[in-house]
């Protein structure tokens, strides 16, 4: 028999905004009795990553908590605990989140239903074969998105396969040494590229040493 989940509840202060969250208690809890998730080719290491709070998650809500959401469609790209989606669903933003892991979508109405928010928008989507119907967006999102070389690539098709041709695209990195190729993979599809790092991150416990990276396009140019 599968032992249960162990979650825990949590609260994330956003300037004055506070997002409830439900999550994993730890990255050592795994749960996959149908095997959805290994025929997805996820690995009982690879499965709690989604579930949990990262510090760059908590960086990217904090840069969208004053973002000009005002007639923009936006998308979250791998939301995990979706953080940015359920702080820009409480700003009234109209937000889609996507992510590849199975269990994503529960976690997500549960926690939308904590903050007594609107439902948001959400599909699995796997960059790989990309078959989703997600249409265009003026603005994406996403952080800690580039954990192998091959999602580079990935990464980069599949945002120009939903970007408007004027399109923002705001991606925070931990700085695992992949944001230049993804630069360059960037650039060739018309976008401008520049690399910046936060400059206060007081609200995190330990010190951030990755980027934001943020990408425009006025027009399409690839």
């Amino acid at each position: 028999m599968t032992p249960p989940l162990r979650i825990r509840y949590q609260t994330i202060e956003v300037g004055s905004i506070d997002i409830h969250l439900c999550t994993l208690r730890d990255r050592q809890q795994f749960s996959d009795p149908d095997r959805v998730a290994r025929d997805l080719g996820i690995s009982s290491a690879a499965w709690p990553i989604f579930g949990v709070v990262w510090p760059s998650s908590i960086v990217l809500a904090h840069y969208m908590l004053g973002y000009k959401i005002e007639g923009k469609r936006i998308l979250e790209i791998g939301c995990g605990m979706a953080l940015s989606s359920l702080l820009l669903n409480e700003r009234q933003a109209n937000i889609t989140a996507t992510d590849y892991h199975p269990e994503v979508e529960c976690f997500l109405e549960r926690n939308t239903l904590l903050n007594n928010g609107q439902n948001i928008a959400f599909e699995r989507v796997d960059w790989a074969d990309d078959k989703s119907q997600l249409g265009l967006f003026d603005v994406i999102i996403g952080s800690d998105l580039l954990y192998e070389d091959q999602h580079v690539q990935l990464l980069a098709d599949f945002i120009q396969n939903h970007a408007r041709p004027q399109c923002e695209v705001i991606i925070v990195d931990p700085g695992r040494g992949r944001k230049s190729k993804l630069s360059t993979r960037m650039i060739g599809y018309g976008f401008t590229s520049s690399h910046v790092q936060p400059k206060d991150t007081g609200y995190l416990e330990q010190v951030f040493k990755g980027y934001i990276i943020e990408f425009f396009r006025d027009t399409f140019s690839a």
